[in-house]
């Protein structure tokens, strides 16, 4: 069976943001299965397009992305 062909994202992420995916990946995580901030990720994606496409949570998203944009911009 042929691998299952994926795309390749770089981001560039600060390292508050660092530390947020590597404590979120050990909270998932159990003894049976070590989750990666990768899966992290995909995760976050998934429980975002879900969200947004059943009308939940634009505004907080819109706030959250605002705030970023204003502390990159200093």
């Amino acid at each position: 069976m042929p691998k299952k062909e994926r795309k390749r994202l770089q981001v560039v992420i600060s390292d508050e943001q660092d530390a947020l995916l590597t404590r979120t990946a050990y909270e998932l995580s159990s003894p049976e299965r070590l989750i990666s901030k990768s899966e992290v990720v995909r995760l976050a994606i998934e429980k975002i397009a879900r969200e947004l496409g059943e009308g939940e949570n634009l505004d907080q998203y819109r706030a959250i992305l605002d705030t970023e944009l204003l502390s990159d911009d200093s």
